[in-house]
């Protein structure tokens, strides 16, 4: 009997037991500093090397590359290795569904990673903390080291658009899915958000966990309104428990 295949669509709310912040919530970073949203917004990034130099500085005051997973996703990543097949596509860049022993080749990270850079002209990459170590010793604006362009972070800043390969490889597991989890996302940034639908209309199950409503309830089987860190393993360990009984 073919295992159901499980689809985890994760967004801020799964990191914020991990002590990230989420960007659109009540507390969220771009209602208390609608400032800060320039130093993500890559043509403000590209023309302005003043925005450059602040976002270096928030980049080196993140708590992102600090952070640990928390029992969501160390559920996750124990759902997979209990033989479930689960693949997470996650708006974060915290790169904690790694962390938690997910295997990077079934995540997809549809806006990049905040552990790595790259080059704006020549797309070679390497990780953050490289570069932050080059800021910590005094360059504002560190270049790249291959052919001396513009280093940003590898997430997807405003203005950019998302990687259509991994964006068609979201889109196929969701159409491929039997049960589809949103979790910790508001459902309100498109193309991802679109991804619900997507499961709906495909005839999987789908579960939104999630503290705030969203415009996909309606199409929910099932609307989790528990705090994520105890709501997310409970429901886990359920389709572990169900997996397990069929098998």
């Amino acid at each position: 009997m073919t295992k159901p295949l499980v689809a985890i669509l994760s967004g801020a709310g799964i990191s914020t037991d991990s002590g990230i912040p989420d960007y659109r919530g009540p507390n969220g970073l771009w209602r208390r500093d609608p400032a800060a949203e320039k130093l993500v917004t890559y043509e403000y990034y590209m023309s302005d090397p003043e925005i450059r130099r602040r976002s270096w500085q928030m980049r080196r005051q993140s708590e992102t590359l600090k952070a640990e997973p928390n029992a969501a996703h160390l559920a996750v990543a124990e759902l997979e290795r209990s033989g479930v097949p689960v693949r997470v596509i996650t708006q974060n860049v915290d790169g904690l569904h790694q962390l938690a022993g997910m295997p990077t080749r079934k995540v997809l990270e549809l806006h990049g990673t905040a552990r790595a850079v790259v080059c704006t002209q020549c797309h070679a990459r390497g990780p953050m903390e490289d570069a932050l170590a080059r800021v910590e010793a005094g360059e504002d604006d560190p270049p790249c080291l291959e052919c001396g362009g513009v280093l940003k972070s590898a997430t997807v800043m405003f203005g950019e658009r998302l990687d259509p390969v991994v964006l068609g490889e979201a889109v196929a597991i969701t159409k491929a899915c039997q049960i589809f989890i949103a979790v910790g996302t508001s459902l309100q940034v498109q193309p991802a958000a679109g991804l619900a639908g997507i499961a709906a209309d495909h005839g999987a199950r789908l579960i939104i966990v999630n503290a705030e409503p969203t415009p996909y309830d309606d199409l929910a089987d099932e609307v989790v309104r528990e705090p994520i860190g105890t709501a997310l393993p409970e429901l886990l360990r359920t389709l572990r428990d169900a997996d397990q009984a069929d098998g």
